[in-house]
């Protein structure tokens, strides 16, 4: 399967990439800058051999063709850069990670956004394609590092139960992360919340604190 990452030259985008090229996936790197892109993938590829083959730069248009798609640029910023590829994005897999969350003096706080979520509003923007919630908890730090698995469990949600299985089969292939099917996008405000408790616990305690559920068996 190819996939495409919009915004996937900033760290989570970029983390992520690497992850899925080393599981031998396809993956595109997407910028507004199509050289920027090149040579991110570029610098990517001489880190982690291992990515060399499966890994490429373009711009953000060329990388919406492909048959999954993740938005990795903050939620303020989604809606503006899916806008011009929504003819592209018609009947595709595009898989939300935005977290609406806003900085109150030291602390972070959700937000109550249109549609309730990050996702939900992508969702309402991109009625023909399948809107998946994921990758909320997973820090880009933890993702980043390939000689480590990332330790981590991700609440994936959608309204399309094949969509929502089909990123779970994909990012199944992320050693060390655990993919728990939470249900429907009406799920994703209370996920995209607890986004901010974890900041705000990383933040006191100078930690990479994210989530791993207990009592939960995955076949």
């Amino acid at each position: 399967m190819q996939i495409g990452i919009l915004g996937g030259t900033g760290p989570l985008g970029s983390a992520l990439g690497a992850r899925l090229a080393a599981s031998h996936l396809s993956v595109g790197l997407g910028s507004r800058d199509r050289t920027k892109a090149v040579e991110v993938a570029k610098g990517m590829m001489g880190r982690w051999p291992e990515v060399d083959g499966y890994l490429v730069g373009a711009d953000n248009e060329e990388v919406a063709r492909a048959q999954m798609v993740f938005v990795a640029v903050p939620w303020e910023a989604t809606i503006r850069l899916v806008e011009p590829l929504e003819h592209v994005l018609e009947g595709k897999i595009v898989v939300s990670m935005a977290n609406a969350l806003v900085k109150v003096g030291d602390e972070f706080a959700a937000l109550t956004v249109p549609r309730g979520s990050a996702a939900q509003l992508l969702q309402a923007r991109l009625p023909a394609a399948m809107v998946v919630a994921a990758l909320h908890h997973v820090p880009a730090r933890s993702l980043a590092n390939l000689s480590r698995p990332v330790e981590v469990d991700t609440l994936v949600c959608a309204d399309s139960s094949s969509a929502r299985s089909q990123v779970a089969v994909i990012l199944s292939r992320i050693p060390g992360l655990r993919v728990l099917e939470a249900g429907s996008l009406a799920q994703a405000p209370a996920i995209e919340a607890m986004t901010a408790v974890l900041l705000n616990i990383n933040l006191r305690y100078k930690a990479t604190a994210s989530i791993r559920l207990t009592g939960v068996e995955v076949a």
